[in-house]
C-alpha cells in the first residue's frame, strides 16, 4: 500500500515539476495587465483603452489555458513514458473542454497513463512492435480516455454545477456564515476549476444582483490558498523543497493578484493534506469577510481589488487570518523534506 502511494505522489510530482513553469508565466503575465489596468466598479479591469495590457492577459490566459492539459500529459508520462503525453495530453484538453478543470486532468493524466500501460501487455506480432509506441498506442488510448471522459464526466459535471447553483441560491437568503463556509470552501477546492468557479460566478452575480458581500467573501476566499502555501514555505523553509519553495514565490505573486490556481502545484503533489487545509482556510477568511459586512464591486478578488471593496480592513484582517491560518495548518501536518525528489525534475 505505501510504495503505491509512493508510486502515485511520484506520478503526480512529474506533472506538476512540468506544470509549474506554464503556472508562473500565466499568472505573472495576468497580474501585470490587472494591476496596470483601469479598475471600474462592477465590470472589473478595464482594458477597452489598454490594448497592449489586453494582448499581455490574452497570452497569460493562453499560458494559463494550457495547464490542464499540460498536467495531464505529464502526470501520464510519468506512468508510462512518452506513450502517455498524447492520450494526457487529450484527456487534459478534454478535461477543459467538459469543465472538469484541475481534478479532471489528474484524472484523466492517470486514466492514460494506466490505459498505456495495460496496451503494452498485450501480446503483438513482431512486425507490429515498431509502431506500437508511434501509432498503435497513441491512437488506441486517446480514444479510450476520450470516451471515458467525454461519456463519464461531462453530464455528471453540467449536474452537479446546476445543484451547487441552487444550493448557493437558497443560502444566500438564509444563513450568511453558513454562506461563507460553503463559498470559501468551493473557492478552495479545486483551485480555478468547475467548483470554484460555480462560487466565483455566483459571487458575479450577486454584484448585478446589488449583493457584493457574497462577491467579498469570494474575493478573500481566492487569494487565501496561494498566499497561505506561499507563506509556508518562507515560514519553516525546511520542510518544503527547492522547488516547492520557488512555487511558493510564485503563489505569493499569484494570489496577491486573485490567482487561485497558484496553488495548483501544491494541492497536485499532496492532495490529501492541501486540499482540506486551504478549504479551512479559505472558509474561515469567507466568514470573517461576510461577518464584517465585506462587499466588492469587482468580479475578481485578491489585493488588487481593494480600491473598489467595502469594509477595506476588514477584507484585510480576513486575507491575514486565513492565509496565517493554511500556514501553520499545513507546516504542521508536514514532515521536513528530506530532499528534493529527483522524480519531479525528469524530463
Amino acid at each position: 500500500m505505501h510504495a503505491s502511494l509512493q508510486r502515485l505522489k511520484t506520478y503526480l510530482l512529474c506533472g506538476v515539476s512540468h506544470v509549474i513553469p506554464f503556472v508562473a508565466c500565466g499568472g505573472i503575465l495576468i497580474a501585470v495587465a490587472i494591476a496596470f489596468a483601469p479598475m471600474r466598479p462592477g465590470t472589473g479591469p478595464d482594458f477597452s483603452q489598454a490594448p497592449v495590457l489586453k494582448v499581455i492577459m490574452d497570452i497569460g490566459l493562453a499560458a494559463f489555458s494550457l495547464v490542464v492539459p499540460v498536467l495531464a500529459g505529464y502526470i501520464a508520462f510519468g506512468m508510462a513514458d512518452r506513450p502517455g503525453l498524447v492520450p494526457g495530453f487529450v484527456g487534459g484538453f478534454i478535461s477543459n473542454a467538459v469543465g472538469a478543470g484541475f481534478l479532471g486532468g489528474l484524472a484523466a493524466g492517470l486514466l492514460a497513463g494506466g490505459v498505456v500501460l495495460l496496451l503494452r501487455r498485450l501480446p503483438v506480432h513482431r512486425l507490429l512492435r515498431p509502431i506500437m509506441p508511434i501509432l498503435v498506442i497513441p491512437v488506441l488510448s486517446s480514444l479510450v480516455v476520450g470516451l471515458v471522459m467525454y461519456g463519464l464526466l461531462g453530464a455528471p459535471i453540467k449536474g452537479l454545477m446546476a445543484w451547487l447553483a441552487q444550493a448557493l441560491q437558497n443560502l444566500g437568503s438564509g444563513n450568511q456564515v453558513l454562506l461563507g463556509l460553503v463559498l470559501g470552501a468551493m473557492i478552495a477546492f479545486d483551485m480555478g476549476g468547475p467548483v470554484n468557479k460555480a462560487a466565483f460566478f455566483f459571487g458575479v452575480a450577486m454584484i448585478r444582483e446589488g449583493h457584493v458581500g457574497v462577491m467579498g467573501a469570494c474575493a478573500a476566499a481566492i487569494c487565501i490558498p496561494p498566499l497561505g502555501l506561499g507563506l509556508a514555505t518562507l515560514l519553516a523553509p525546511g520542510r518544503w523543497t527547492d522547488s516547492e519553495r520557488e512555487s511558493g514565490l510564485a503563489a505569493l505573486a499569484m494570489g496577491a493578484i486573485g490567482i487561485t490556481e497558484g496553488a495548483i502545484p501544491f494541492a497536485a503533489a499532496d492532495p490529501v493534506r492541501v486540499i482540506p487545509t486551504i478549504m479551512g482556510g479559505s472558509a474561515l477568511g469567507a466568514v470573517i469577510a461576510m461577518l464584517g459586512s465585506v462587499g466588492d464591486h469587482a468580479p475578481h478578488g485578491g489585493l488588487i481589488v481593494l480600491p473598489v471593496v467595502d469594509h477595506r480592513l476588514w477584507y484585510l484582517a480576513a486575507i491575514a487570518i486565513g492565509t496565517l491560518a493554511v500556514a501553520v495548518a499545513i507546516n504542521l501536518l508536514r514532515a521536513p523534506a528530506r530532499s528534493a525528489q529527483p522524480s519531479a525534475e525528469a524530463p
